[in-house]
């Protein structure tokens, strides 16, 4: 018996009855058969698709949509699930058709929906002995021509799966960068490029596009970090610095797990960094969890973040008398960049936003870590007041870039300050939110009004301003002290 989704069971016997054929495709067959989860269902029928999307929905009681007209697709939702339903017309007037004119072998494999065997699966084109192989091979000549976005997909399923891919492969895939950008829609890049950062092992994955010439058509802005030189203790160049920053961050998120992955905690630096963020493992799963308008989850702009941290440094390298390299503002100017390639890529201004908090962010606990003591509940308040939510996944950020910059933990007085930095920073977001982070009000701006006989304006903005920051450091606790501070500090 296949490991297939369960949500299959609700929909085959609505189904029996169905005057077409309906078939299991793509993905969903392909990880059935190497026995892992998957949570995208892809069905196709010979036509009528959109029409029986709907008729399930009816009488499933569940919503669903229209997801491509010209191309007869329609999604089916299962609210507080994370598999969606996508069913489709053929591609061309038969089965045959259709798996022909898919992407890889490996995916063009097709399941009868009343199936549940690997003895049923239809498979013209030895899928399944390039999964027995370990192999991604394209069907045909032209399967990535067909469709270029294919060839970041071949990257991100060579990592994602662990498989080689084949020379034919890699030469469609390195043909289709000259048409990538003008063939594909921003939408589609920006998706494909997600899922691709989404993968155990993003760093390899870019990696592969820098290899296949990919990068510079997609991703002109971290292309261009080829190359560029960093004074020590940076051991790498800004583009290599940024793939260590990627497989550091997976190897640090791999700290939140129940129990924590042996190979992080295996690591000199994997007890201290589990020890800092497991007791908040489910507070920080949660946070990462949380979607942005677009429904992207905060996770997946972490690693979006982390790719964009140092696209700053081109334009702002400069290199003194003694042959020292610096990088002065290159956190703000990476965040216009990073914002700039966002807009592009059609991602949502909420996502926009996110990301360029965190690549504007990224050097601050860096910073406080130098300081003689740890942040003081100020210090975190004015951090917060300013990333906002980014700043906790900044805090994760700045572990992985420290530990990218020495491979490891480098200096222990180093090291120490920032892991107290971070605890400190992540101790006042989930543990004292409503007294450090957003302290509640003592005074609202109509009491502020009638106490000093002011109108609303800059005063007003002004002293609402500072009595929260002195709430949040503690210096105001009450609303009798909060009157005194208001008197006290007007201008």
């Amino acid at each position: 018996m296949l490991a297939l989704d369960p949500l299959l069971d609700r929909i085959r016997p609505l189904l029996a009855d169905h005057d077409q054929p309906v078939h299991l495709v793509g993905g969903a067959v392909r990880d059935a058969l190497l026995g892992r989860a998957s949570h995208d269902i892809d069905l196709i029928v010979p036509h009528g698709a959109i029409e029986l999307t709907f008729e399930l929905a009816r009488r499933l009681g569940l919503p669903a949509y229209r997801l491509d007209d010209e191309r007869d697709v329609g999604r089916l939702l299962f609210p507080g699930s994370a598999t969606t339903v996508d069913i489709a017309r053929y591609r061309g007037d038969s089965l045959a058709d259709d798996l022909r004119a898919r992407d890889f072998t490996i995916n063009a494999m097709a399941l009868p929906v009343a199936a549940r065997t690997a003895e049923a699966v239809i498979d013209h084109h030895d899928g399944r002995a390039d999964l027995a192989a370990g192999r991604l091979r394209v069907i045909h000549d032209h399967s990535i021509a067909d469709d270029p976005v294919r060839a970041l997909r071949a990257a991100r399923l060579a990592v994602q799966l662990g498989f080689q891919p084949t020379a034919e492969t890699v030469a469609a895939a390195r043909a289709a960068g000259a048409t990538l950008a003008g063939r594909v829609s921003p939408e589609r890049i920006r998706d494909e490029l997600t899922r691709l950062l989404a993968t155990p092992a993003p760093e390899r994955a870019v990696a592969l596009l820098d290899d296949w010439g990919l990068l510079g058509p997609t991703l002109p802005e971290i292309a261009v970090l080829a190359g560029i030189e960093q004074s020590p203790p940076h051991h790498e160049t800004v583009l290599p610095h940024t793939l260590s920053v990627l497989r550091y961050l997976v190897a640090v998120e791999a700290c939140l797990a129940e129990p924590p992955a042996d190979a992080t905690a295996g690591a000199p630096w994997g007890a201290a960094v589990t020890a800092l963020l497991h007791p908040r493992g489910d507070a920080l799963q949660a946070h990462l969890s949380a979607t942005v308008d677009g429904g992207i989850p905060a996770g997946q702009l972490l690693r979006w973040g982390a790719l964009l941290h140092d696209s700053g440094k081109p334009a702002t390298q400069t290199i003194d008398a003694t042959g020292r390299i610096r990088f002065i503002g290159h956190d703000e100017t990476g965040a216009e960049i990073a914002a700039k390639l966002l807009n592009r890529l059609k991602f949502s201004g909420e996502a926009v936003r996110r990301v360029r908090a965190i690549v504007a962010g990224h050097m601050r606990p860096l910073y406080l870590a130098t300081e003689s003591r740890p942040p003081s509940r100020r210090s975190a308040y004015r951090y917060y007041r300013t990333l906002h939510a980014a700043g906790v996944d900044v805090v994760l950020l700045s572990l992985a870039d420290h530990l990218a910059t020495y491979d490891g933990p480098g200096p222990e007085e180093s090291w120490a300050a920032l892991l107290v930095v971070a605890k400190t920073l992540l101790d006042a977001y989930f543990t004292d939110y409503t007294g450090t982070v957003r302290p509640a009000r003592l005074l609202n701006g109509q009491e502020i009004m009638a106490l000093l006989a002011i109108e609303p304006g800059k005063e007003l903005g002004r002293l609402l301003a500072e009595l929260e920051e002195a709430q949040a450091a503690g210096e105001v606790v009450g609303r009798d002290e909060a009157v005194a501070f208001v008197r006290a500090h007007a201008g």
